[in-house]
């Protein structure tokens, strides 16, 4: 049996996330409270009840990094340890912090940077993304280049998240016509995306040489146990490797099907995910079948998740 802590990526966030965790355990606390200290601001407020900065890129980041690794504090404390990890996009972040690869602190200083130079790459209006539902993988990378020959541009697969549940991202326009032809090649749905930019696109190039100086400063430690990184559904095979993966991570797709599935062919059996919502253990139950698949947000859900991990 071999357990994976999964991280929760931008998006997930909701006004109220970790209030529950802050308030009953007290490592959660600690996690709240050690985020205010090196911010210099209160982002237990945001998460609490801000709606509107939590929906801003460069808080949201800080927001859910730390909500993700209170949670997984409450979880450890419960004698739940992970031998994999692995997060989407900015949950990597986080699954870097549960190897030890990476300071809680530090951390939590850099993804709001990497926030902020993510929404400042492309002006507003710019870019965009498109969730399409029910399509292959293959057809939906030619909607792609078929929209990228009649309008030009950009538009490619941005996350490959599920069977049949792949991100497309670009230019406003390119994406919206690679949104079309998915739909006339059979696609149930495409979905327009409330976000501030064409994330894992090659327009978020200016976001990755910001962020490249800034990943270069960190104190990268010992991963003490392996993590599966989104560029290439590997485990990342040194601490060498850490600060150029995550610099090419802003303009790679992430390919969240294949890291589920390369962790299964390891031997995982319990997925959990640590963080807001439960977005990554849909991912999974799509992609994986016969093992333990849940998360952990609140006191509910925790019990919830003891409970089926000692069943299993």
């Amino acid at each position: 049996m071999k357990t994976v802590f999964m991280f929760s990526g931008q998006g997930a966030q909701y006004a109220g996330m970790g209030k529950d965790l802050y308030e009953n355990y007290a490592v959660a606390k600690e996690v709240f409270d050690r985020a205010d200290e090196v911010l210099g601001y209160s982002i237990k407020d945001i998460c609490f009840s801000d709606e509107e900065k939590l929906g801003l890129t460069e808080f949201t980041q800080p927001a859910i990094l730390t909500m993700s690794i209170a949670a997984m504090k409450v979880l450890q404390e419960n004698g739940i340890n992970a031998d994999m990890t692995a997060g989407l996009s900015l949950g990597e972040y986080s699954a870097l912090v549960a190897s030890g690869a990476m300071k809680f602190e530090e951390a939590v200083a850099l993804v709001q940077k990497r926030g902020k130079f993510m929404s400042e790459a492309v002006p507003a209006g710019k870019g965009g993304m498109f969730a399409i539902i029910g399509l292959d993988t293959a057809l939906v990378e030619k909607a792609c280049e078929e929209a990228v020959k009649e309008v030009g541009g950009v538009a490619v697969p941005a996350n490959y998240n599920a069977p049949g549940q792949i991100v497309i991202g670009g230019d406003a326009a390119t994406v919206e016509k690679a949104g079309e032809i998915a739909k006339e090649k059979g696609a149930k749905l495409a979905v327009k995306l409330k976000v501030s930019g064409p994330f894992h696109t090659s327009l978020l190039q200016p976001a990755a040489d910001k962020l490249l100086p800034e990943l270069e400063k960190m104190n990268i430690g010992k991963m003490k146990i392996p993590v599966y990184t989104n560029v290439t559904a590997e485990v990342l095979k040194s601490e060498s490797d850490i600060v150029p993966t995550l610099a090419k991570q802003v303009v790679s797709p992430v390919r969240w099907e294949h890291i589920i599935r390369n962790m299964y062919d390891a031997c995982a059996d319990t997925f959990i995910e640590l963080g807001p919502g439960k977005t990554l253990c849909g991912f999974v139950k799509r992609t994986v079948k016969g093992i333990v698949n849940v998360n952990v947000e609140d006191t509910a859900s925790l019990e919830k998740a003891l409970l089926k991990i000692k069943k299993a």
